[in-house]
């Protein structure tokens, strides 16, 4: 896995931070506080969109943990996808107030990546499951169990951005992705596992759990 820097700021936000610090900056030396008051409300908008703080990760090594910060909208039996078994699919939707960092669910080997172009609907609709644009990765755990983890684009998401291939290993909580403005991630898990979270919830990346497998 790339080495990832750990600032608050997420990298991934640093291009936009100074964009919109150089025009504020700009419209506020031409034009007066006045005039530069909306672009100073996008650089503080994009200061808490990219912030990305570190988390306390859970040392059961059972644990799977929420992928992304967010509100649970789907706790289900269904038929995995990728994986063409029988999971429990738990479903976290990001607003844009959310970090939007996504962390391993799972201590594991990632055993294969898979890509689909799609649409951008509103990630909050289950169907957006299947058909925005989306990245999923197959986990493999020291015990055996399969974890399929899955990057989902929302209405206002363009870029999905994944930083491991098949072959790297991942640690639970750790940072492998990030969406930008609004989007979900899907964990589909093996139905043995004993669900610790419920619709409606409300959980943090990398420490929050949603099950014990």
């Amino acid at each position: 896995m790339p080495i990832y820097p750990h600032p608050f700021i997420a990298r991934e936000g640093w291009p936009f931070l100074a964009a919109t610090l150089a025009i504020s900056l700009l419209a506020t030396l031409l034009a007066g506080w006045g005039w530069s008051v909306p672009f100073w409300a996008a650089a503080l908008f994009g200061l808490q969109f990219f912030r990305d703080p570190a988390r306390d990760v859970p040392g059961d090594e059972r644990a799977v943990v929420s992928p992304a910060d967010g509100r649970i909208v789907a706790v289900e039996s269904v038929r995995d996808p990728y994986l063409d078994r029988e999971a429990i699919k738990v479903s976290v939707f990001m607003n844009v107030f959310n970090v939007h960092s996504n962390r391993s669910p799972v201590d594991g080997e990632v055993r294969q990546a898979w890509y689909n172009a799609g649409t951008f609907l509103n990630a909050a609709l289950d169907k957006a499951s299947s058909q925005n644009e989306r990245n999923a990765l197959w986990l493999r755990t020291d015990a055996g169990e399969d974890v399929t983890c899955v990057q989902i684009a929302g209405l206002i998401a363009r870029r999905i951005l994944c930083y491991v291939k098949a072959g790297d290993r991942l640690t639970r909580g750790a940072r492998f992705g990030f969406i930008r403005f609004g989007s979900r991630v899907d964990v589909y898990l093996p139905p043995s596992v004993t669900v610790k979270t419920a619709l409606g919830d409300k959980v943090f990346g990398g420490s929050s759990i949603l099950a014990i497998l």
